[in-house]
């Protein structure tokens, strides 16, 4: 594994982790969506759940997973022969709005989230994985290979 790739990987796994944070934040301000809290919650994971994280350790998970799926999509996209570098920002686009919609369901497991049922929030849930997939797509595109 090539070290640049990892090292950038993660940069861009941060700066695109915090957009996200930042971004679904304000829409949780400005709706009253708890989208924010969505992104943050780890209510679902059995151990996790019996704790309370200090937000500051929540976006630090949040940010640890955006860096790991930036690293592997480096990883994908440099190794790959069949995603031409115009076509990563779509590659990268398509993974993370299908992550974002098989996370979304989580939202049933807290009482601190979003209804299940909530086409605002779902929406907003959805156009960060968006911006976040399309960013990502654009950085890597523009960094690694």
């Amino acid at each position: 594994m090539n070290s640049r790739i990892v090292l950038e990987a993660t940069w861009i796994g941060f700066l695109s982790g915090m957009v996200m944070a930042l971004f679904l934040g304000m829409m949780q301000n400005v709706t009253g969506h708890q989208v924010y809290t969505l992104l943050l919650n780890v209510d679902y994971i059995p151990i996790m759940k019996e704790y309370h994280f200090p937000e500051s350790i929540e976006v630090l998970f949040h940010l640890i997973v955006s860096v790991i799926l930036c690293i592997i999509l480096a990883i994908i996209y440099s190794k790959s022969e069949r995603i031409p570098k115009k076509r990563i920002i779509y590659f990268s686009l398509i993974v993370n709005v299908v992550i974002g919609l098989l996370l979304y369901p989580t939202t049933s497991f807290s009482e601190r989230t979003p209804s299940i049922t909530s086409i605002s929030a779902w929406f907003w849930w959805t156009a960060a994985h968006v911006i976040f997939g399309v960013l990502v797509g654009i950085l890597l595109r523009s960094r690694i290979k």
